[in-house]
């Protein structure tokens, strides 16, 4: 049985469940499992003790650290681990000079653009078109009264629609303007090639969304660079930027989980046949809010279900056996309408939207019970 579905005892309910929610986490593969244990029987000791046990600790911590510079194409020294994608993002953009990012930002990067705006600080929005880019155009405009060293933040891929930015056009008009580019790279690593988004000046990586473990991320930023200012203090850990003990066994299944992540992109593009399968199946009853003329990546749908709020749905989909969410698994169990899908077509079709994300272990069969669980609740009278 493939990772994806479950019927063991453990799960919330004895039926078999297919699970459909990539985009908010992964299962940990069996390498990175296996990985960790080791790290977890021999690597136990604080990476910054200077005894045998310490110094193998921090070894294993910098091969990771190597290999994920490697990844990157950068520096190993302007590499910092993190506890995620979200402390990665708030950590690079918190104390830039003034701010431009859009709506379809994951709220780590949202709810800053709010705090600087509270705050008096500089910043703008941009413009998103309904395909689910932001419009670049607006951006120079964006731009125009903005301080020298403005930061820009635009996601890689994002994480409701599965939509592509266009990092590299993006980057050229900030560089000419004097600004510089954040990218959160998080549902990016492993399914998207680094070319497409590489033309970053600070990236943000997570390990979770690659079938790693959660609470392990990475903030990245180009050789040359303002050092980000440290948001804690203590400890001399990762050159005093980012204090606090390192967790040698999340570390080893981050490397590991980056290991796996190298073919991904062919892996998660060939999941569109899927995801297609289930839009295509689904036709009348649900209708996709992204359509195939805009560049997104192959494992992603967000639909949009006429007459059904999407907490009501999913809800409705987790009794029938299947897991899915209405929007970014941070704003869940909240009343908020996303952000993201308003921006694009407005408060009610966000209001009645749902996100399908599928992953490597997911199979014909998921797909075809999550049709039959989709028709069964959306036809119900």
């Amino acid at each position: 049985m493939s990772e994806s579905s479950s019927s063991t005892s453990n799960q919330p309910c004895a039926r078999e469940r297919t699970y459909l929610d990539w985009n908010a986490t992964s299962p940990i593969s069996p390498n990175v499992l296996a990985r960790m244990v080791d790290a977890a029987e021999r690597f136990w000791a604080n990476p910054s003790s200077t005894h045998s046990l310490g110094q193998a600790a921090k070894s294993l911590i910098e091969t990771v650290r190597f290999r994920l510079a490697d990844f990157l194409k950068a520096h190993p020294r302007d590499i910092i681990f993190t506890s995620g994608g979200t402390e990665s993002n708030n950590w690079a953009v918190y104390d830039a000079p003034g701010l431009v990012l859009s709506r379809l930002e994951h709220p780590s990067i949202a709810r800053i653009g709010e705090r600087f705006e509270e705050a008096g600080k500089p910043v703008r929005w941009l413009g998103v078109q309904a395909g689910g880019q932001v419009k670049l155009d607006s951006l120079e405009d964006c731009l125009q009264d903005m301080p020298s060293g403005t930061c820009v933040a635009v996601m890689a891929v994002n994480h409701e629609t599965g939509v592509i930015q266009p990092i590299e056009e993006v980057a050229s008009i900030a560089h000419r303007m004097d600004a510089w580019l954040h990218v959160d790279a998080v549902q990016a690593v492993g399914k998207l090639e680094p070319s497409a988004w590489s033309a970053w000046d600070s990236v943000s990586l997570g390990a979770h969304k690659i079938q790693g473990p959660k609470g392990i991320g990475a903030l990245a930023w180009r050789c040359g660079m303002r050092t980000p200012r440290p948001g804690l203090v203590g400890g001399s850990q990762e050159r005093g930027l980012r204090p606090g003990t390192l967790d040698s066994v999340s570390v080893a299944g981050f490397g590991a989980a980056l290991e796996g992540a190298h073919d991904g992109p062919t892996r998660y593009q060939a999941i569109a046949i899927l995801r297609n399968r289930f839009e295509r199946a689904l036709r009348g009853l649900a209708e996709p809010n992204v359509s195939n003329d805009s560049e997104r990546l192959g494992h992603v749908t967000s639909l949009h279900v006429p007459g059904w709020s999407g907490a009501e749905l999913v809800a409705a989909l987790d009794l029938e056996g299947v897991c899915i969410s209405s929007g970014s698994a941070c704003a869940a169990g909240t009343a908020e309408v996303s952000p993201v899908i308003t921006s694009m077509l407005g408060t009610d079709r966000a209001r009645a939207t749902v996100r399908i994300s599928l992953g490597p272990t997911t199979r014909e069969t998921d797909i075809q019970r999550a049709i039959e669980a989709f028709t069964k609740v959306i036809a119900r009278p």
